[in-house]
């Protein structure tokens, strides 16, 4: 129970500074003998307050940026119906061979993301308050990248920040902190829609203790990534969760 909320603090914080938390509570999960898919459905569920708290924390940054939201909100959501659709009704088999695929995608977005950081930063607005004009197309594949995104997120949560936040920055002229601050409102969005058709239509599968642990822990480490977690040492945390994600892909395949 201790090391279930211990994961839940530390995902709430990666979740609200880079967004791979999944990555250290799944193999968590899975360590204290929950099978794959009753592992992501808990843990869709439990995130959610931590998305809340990290998303609050990062409203300065979201000034200006409502009306993308709002026509980003609906694609994402629908994503997340979409990838929920799929987790419940595709085999669990289907699920246990494809996860360590997608872990493993998860884990090279992370390990790579510094450079995707850097050519971000590298095409920052000149005023990041300013409403900036989106034409059609543009908006259009914003669209599907919010609707990519979520199904990935319903589905599987791990590392759909990093994707996100890459997507976003091809599209977007914004620094690297408000595009942080729409991927937490998106992530926010997409793990609650999950969680709530978890919950309708496969309640059986929830382990409700675990959801409760990693949500209390969640809520700290949501608010105290936010306030604190730009400080510390990015290669650090990056390395951890690099490596629980290969310990998670390790678990997998010698199940």
């Amino acid at each position: 129970m201790v090391a279930v909320a211990a994961a839940g603090f530390a995902a709430g914080g990666i979740n609200a500074v880079v967004g791979s938390g999944t990555l250290v509570t799944f193999p968590v999960l899975l360590a204290v003998g929950l099978p794959p898919v009753t592992a992501t459905v808990s843990n869709s569920l439990g995130l959610v307050p931590g998305n809340l708290t990290g998303a609050i924390g990062y409203r300065r940054e979201l000034a200006g940026q409502r009306r993308l939201l709002l026509r980003l909100l609906p694609a994402s959501m629908l994503g997340a119906l979409t990838g929920a659709f799929l987790l419940l009704h595709l085999p669990a088999s289907s699920f246990e061979a494809i996860v360590p695929v997608l872990i493993g995608l998860a884990v090279v977005l992370v390990a790579v993301q510094p450079a995707i950081a850097a050519s971000l930063r590298a095409r920052r607005p000149a005023d990041d308050s300013a409403e900036q004009h989106i034409g059609p197309g543009r908006m259009a594949a914003l669209f599907a990248g919010a609707y990519a995104t979520g199904t990935y997120g319903g589905y599987f949560a791990a590392s759909q920040g990093v994707l996100q936040i890459g997507i976003f920055g091809l599209l977007l002229r914004e620094s690297l902190q408000r595009l942080n601050a729409i991927k937490n409102v998106l992530t926010k969005a997409v793990n609650g829609v999950a969680a709530a058709a978890y919950v309708v239509a496969a309640n059986d599968r929830v382990d409700w203790r675990a959801s409760a642990l990693i949500a209390v822990g969640a809520i700290a480490g949501g608010y105290t990534g936010a306030r604190f977690g730009r400080r510390l040492p990015s290669a650090v945390l990056r390395t951890a969760i690099v490596v629980l994600g290969l310990v998670a892909i390790g678990v997998l395949v010698s199940r």
